[in-house]
C-alpha cells in the first residue's frame, strides 16, 4: 500500500484525472474549471486533457446542469461543477425533473451518469447565501445518490466510485475542507453506501458526516477521558445510507446521537433517528444548527456551528439517560 499526502482538493483533482485517463467519456463542465476551479479541485486538468474535455461555461447553473444531463443521456459521464451548493438552486429543475427521473420515466432506456459537485456547509465569513447545508433536500429526491466525504482519502475514493456509478450523484464536498491534508491510497476502493467507523466504543453510537466529523472526533477524544466511549460512524454516503452498520451499532450501545451541521429541523439526522427508533428502540438525541440563516459576523456565524463542546454535553446527557 503506497500512501501519498494530499489535500482534500488535490485528492479530488487526482480522482477526476484518473477517471478521465481510464474513460474517454468522462468530461468536466462548469465555471472556472479551466483555471482549476475556485478551490483548486480541477487544477491542471485542462492543461492535461484540453478544453474539449474540461469545458468552461458561461455563468448559468441552469445551462450547466441542463448541458450535463444532455451529455449524460448522449453517453458521456460529465462532472457538473456547481461551485457551491447554494448556486445549484438555479439548476434544480434540470436535476430534479430531468436527471433524477429519466431512468424511471423511460423504463431504463436512458441513464444519467453525471456527478454534480456541490460544495456545501459553512464557508467562513461568507454569510447566508454561501454557507448552506442542503443535503436533506437531495436525500429526499428519488433517483439520485448523495455523497458527503470527510477526508482526502474518501474524497479520492468516493469521487471515483461516483464517476463509475450509472446514476446521477449529488456530491457534496465541504467548503472548509479543501486544505485539509491526509494520507491517500490511490488503490483503495470505497463503495458507495458504506459507512466508516472512526472511533470504537460501547457507551453510545454517534453518527455524522462531512466536516462535522472533525468536531465529533474531538468530542469523542474528550469523552473518552471522561469514561464515555463512543462508536463514531462516518456515514459518507447519505443515500443510500448504511442502515446495517448504524442499526447494528445502535442495537449494541442502546443510545444514538446524530450530529450534523445542517439545520436540525427536518435535517437528514431525523431520518436516521426515526429508523433507529423503529428498528432498535434505542434512546436518541439529535444535534444540528438552529433554524436561522448563517450570519456574516463571526459571533453570529458561531450560532450556526455545532461545536465539540456542545457534542460532549449532549453525549454526556445521553449517556446518563436510561437505555
Amino acid at each position: 500500500m503506497a500512501l501519498i499526502e494530499l489535500s482534500y482538493a488535490e485528492a479530488a483533482a487526482l480522482a477526476v484525472q484518473h477517471e478521465m485517463e481510464a474513460d474517454a467519456n468522462v468530461v468536466v463542465i462548469g465555471e472556472d474549471v479551466g483555471r482549476g476551479g475556485i478551490f483548486g479541485q480541477y487544477r491542471g486538468l485542462q492543461q492535461r486533457f484540453g478544453p474539449d474535455r474540461v469545458i468552461d461555461t458561461p455563468i448559468s447553473e441552469a445551462a450547466i446542469m441542463g448541458a450535463g444531463v444532455g451529455m449524460a443521456l448522449a453517453g458521456l459521464r460529465p462532472v457538473v461543477e456547481m461551485r457551491v451548493v447554494d448556486f445549484a438552486l438555479c439548476g434544480m429543475d434540470e436535476l430534479v425533473n430531468q436527471a433524477a427521473k429519466n431512468r424511471f420515466m423511460f423504463g431504463g432506456q436512458g441513464r444519467v451518469p453525471l456527478v454534480a459537485r456541490m460544495p456545501g456547509g459553512i464557508w467562513d465569513a461568507s454569510a447566508a447565501q454561501h454557507s448552506q447545508s442542503l443535503e436533506a433536500w437531495f436525500t429526499h429526491l428519488p433517483g439520485v445518490v448523495v455523497v458527503s466525504p470527510s477526508t482526502p482519502q474518501d474524497n479520492y475514493s468516493l469521487l471515483r466510485a461516483a464517476l463509475q456509478c450509472g446514476d446521477p450523484v449529488v456530491y457534496i464536498e465541504h467548503k472548509a475542507l479543501w486544505g485539509a491534508r491526509g494520507p491517500v491510497d490511490v488503490a483503495l476502493e470505497v463503495p458507495l453506501g458504506q459507512a466508516a467507523r472512526r472511533r470504537s466504543g460501547d457507551t453510545l453510537t454517534m453518527v455524522s458526516w462531512g466536516k462535522q466529523l472533525l468536531a465529533c472526533a474531538a468530542a469523542c477524544d474528550a469523552l473518552s477521558d471522561q469514561g464515555v466511549t463512543v462508536d463514531l460512524l462516518d456515514l459518507r454516503t447519505l443515500w443510500p445510507w448504511d442502515r446495517d452498520t448504524v442499526l447494528a451499532s445502535c442495537a449494541r450501545t442502546k443510545r444514538l446521537l446524530v450530529v450534523h451541521e445542517a439545520v436540525r429541523a427536518a435535517g437528514f439526522g431525523a431520518e436516521i433517528a426515526a429508523s433507529a427508533a423503529e428498528a432498535t428502540g434505542c434512546t436518541i438525541a439529535r444535534l444540528g444548527a438552529p433554524r436561522i440563516p448563517v450570519g456574516y459576523a463571526a459571533v453570529l456565524e458561531a450560532q450556526s456551528r455545532v461545536s465539540a463542546d456542545a457534542i460532549v454535553a449532549a453525549a454526556r446527557a445521553l449517556a446518563e439517560r436510561g437505555a
